[in-house]
């Protein structure tokens, strides 16, 4: 990878002197590095014991009492803060709420008040399937405020998907909505949930918040009405001191094979972690407003919406609502709507709003955004290059941040709260303080700068998860037996000679050509420099020689047209920057690609699509309609092999 970076003027370092040093000492002394760090929180009771690790599982700030609904509320409100905007809420149609710290508090207490009531005592879960609505950080401060487990359910996901969560915790309240909006649709998850309650004995009560004000059954002694329920509250339920490793949340990823693992996130040490990293990323300050685009139903949700910013008592925006719904200039009307300071998005969205060209954000000044972030899979240079022309109007730092749902919150990010070191284009630069990472081989020996390897974390850090839910046996060969006695992240990574990090995707996420491996996020990579090209996804097809062949679907910029001429220039742009093994055999142009609404591709649906086998659950598509493209592109390009033969 190449070592050139980005300067950004006299207000930033042009050296990582500083930066390097401060990580230098908090990986020689990690315990009182942590112990520093945990202070700058409320606690109820100080820890006994910083951390107690009996590998793989660890404990941190043992019997330390804190409550993360106290500390991202009520202490706030004891302040001038009270009085401060908490959050700004608005939906497609422009329908718009805005909550100051001291409203939040209210509800907080009141809708705790409420679960109380419905019999919800420490230990016990809550699920949530909801929309991007203020009752849903609501509801999860409030159930860590007395003590309970929320488990939120992606309001995308099917019934049965919303079913099998519940079963798994077995969830003793459903919190949801009658229903929800997007790209003027109308969603009915309390419909949903009814047929997920039918199959789910633990549920007792459902609470529903009216949302779209439609005609829903409600079911007597079951279901309540979220408004009418805090209109019986109490105004204050006292935080109850939670004991640090209690957890505080669980959180099921979903592959796409395989039985969802449920991340169980302690309360302590997350909300440690998550404070820290957070102020060094994106230098959260009073008067920042933060945008994350994310749906809480992902951890980035959980993290980057509620947990830190509200730690921080910033502003945050929250959008029912995608990118380009009803215009591609939706976002940026937003950001200037509310000043919005701090804009944090993924990848993917960058890149289908980089079809629409330059003339959307052009229509919006920016001028109040200071930084961006990108999340969720690693950035292309050509995508962060137009972020931070056209977005950031080439004065805000990118701070890249890669990070999953087992680690709580970022783990390698540029920290401008720190020092600001030179950023690369497609580089999330250096590993956060206290996070030792390393890239290693096969037998887990530190491969050389330039070199693919796997990235582990050498120590345990206080955002970790502590385990998987009712699974210890699977959380030790998930994440500790690959190379014992550190964390395996999976994900592919190269350290350049400067020491940054370059993450390449999935490790699983590898094609076999010739013998050959090569990362799908290698091959995307190279299609998308190409000009033409805003979005690629690559898959492999079994190949009677090579073992496998690669295929790559492409959407391409405004302005271009499919063509065979263009279809050949591609092919020999990937072949020319990864190498004739990495040669596509099969080039589709298609519109769109089938995604998840968190905004990652669903390759197994290309691949299904392929190979004429089925494409299964489709329920947390973004859009349907990518799929039939998909199926027609094949289809039409089938025709014409046929003809050319």
């Amino acid at each position: 990878m190449e070592s050139s970076s980005l300067p950004f003027g006299k207000k930033f370092s042009p050296t990582t002197k500083k930066y390097r040093e401060f990580h230098r000492k908090s990986i020689t002394d990690t315990e009182g590095f942590w112990d520093r760090e945990a202070r700058r929180l409320e606690w109820f009771r100080p820890w006994d014991k910083v951390l107690e690790w009996e590998p793989p599982f660890a404990r941190w700030f043992v019997g330390g009492l804190l409550n993360a609904s106290y500390l991202c509320v009520d202490r706030h409100v004891k302040t001038w803060r009270r009085s401060k905007v908490a959050l700004y809420w608005e939906d497609e149609a422009g329908n718009a709420r805005t909550w100051s710290y001291s409203q939040l508090y209210a509800e907080v207490n009141r809708f705790a008040s409420v679960l109380r009531k419905l019999n919800v005592r420490k230990g016990d879960r809550v699920a949530m399937y909801m929309p991007l609505i203020p009752e849903l950080p609501i509801t999860m401060l409030a159930t860590a405020r007395i003590g309970a487990i929320h488990t939120v359910v992606f309001s995308g996901f099917s019934a049965q998907a919303l079913a099998d969560r519940i079963n798994s915790t077995q969830a003793k309240v459903l919190v949801t909505a009658d229903g929800g909006f997007r790209r003027g649709k109308l969603i009915p998850l309390k419909e949903k949930a009814d047929v997920a309650i039918e199959r789910t004995p633990s549920v007792e009560s459902a609470v529903v918040v009216n949302r779209a004000n439609i005609d829903i059954d409600m079911k007597d002694g079951r279901d309540f009405w979220y408004h009418e329920q805090l209109k019986k509250a109490e105004s204050y339920v006292e935080p109850l001191p939670i004991e640090s490793n209690d957890p505080l949340y669980i959180l099921y990823t979903s592959g796409t094979t395989g039985k969802p693992k449920g991340i169980v996130h302690s309360t302590g040490g997350y909300m440690v972690f998550n404070h820290s990293a957070y102020k060094w990323a994106f230098d959260i300050r009073d008067e920042s407003v933060y945008w994350c685009t994310a749906d809480i139903g992902w951890v980035t949700g959980h993290s980057s919406i509620v947990y830190a910013p509200l730690s921080h008592a910033a502003t945050l925006v929250l959008y029912e609502g995608t990118p380009d719904y009803p215009n591609p200039d939706r976002w940026w009307e937003i950001i200037d709507k509310y000043g919005v300071t701090i804009f944090y998005t993924s990848p993917t969205a960058i890149r289908m709003l980089m079809r629409y060209g330059e003339e959307w954000p052009k229509k919006h000044s920016l001028s109040s955004l200071e930084t961006l972030g990108t999340v969720g899979e690693p950035i292309n240079p050509e995508a962060w290059s137009w972020y931070y022309k056209n977005i950031g109007k080439e004065r805000c730092p990118i701070v890249d941040t890669w990070w999953q749902t087992e680690t709580g919150g970022f783990m390698i990010s540029p920290a401008p709260g720190i020092e600001l070191v030179p950023l690369k284009p497609g580089s999330a630069t250096l590993p956060l303080p206290g996070i030792d990472a390393e890239v290693v081989d096969e037998k887990g020996k530190p491969v050389l700068s330039g070199v693919k390897g796997h990235l582990v974390i050498k120590k345990p850090w206080p955002g970790m998860l502590m385990t998987l839910y009712q699974d210890p046996k699977r959380y030790k060969e998930a994440y500790w037996s690959r190379f014992p006695g550190v964390f395996y992240t999976g994900d592919y990574a190269i350290r350049d000679t400067d020491g940054y990090l370059w993450l390449l995707g999935r490790a699983d996420e590898v094609l076999k050509v010739a013998g050959h491996r090569i990362g799908t996020m290698e091959l995307e990579s190279a299609a998308v420099s190409y000009p033409a090209v805003s979005e690629a996804a690559a898959i492999g097809k079994p190949h009677e020689v090579k073992g496998e062949s690669i295929v790559v679907f492409a959407i391409l910029r405004k302005g271009h047209e499919p063509t065979d001429k263009l279809k050949k220039e591609l092919r020999e742009h990937v072949r020319k920057v990864i190498g004739p093994v990495a040669t596509p055999q099969e080039i589709y142009f298609v519109n769109s690609l089938p995604k998840t609404r968190s905004g990652k591709i669903m390759r197994r649906v290309l691949k299904s699509v392929l190979m004429g086998k089925s494409i299964g659950d489709l329920s947390t598509l973004e859009d349907e309609a990518s799929v039939k493209e998909v199926k027609k592109a094949y289809e039409e390009l089938k025709k014409l092999v046929k003809a050319g033969s």
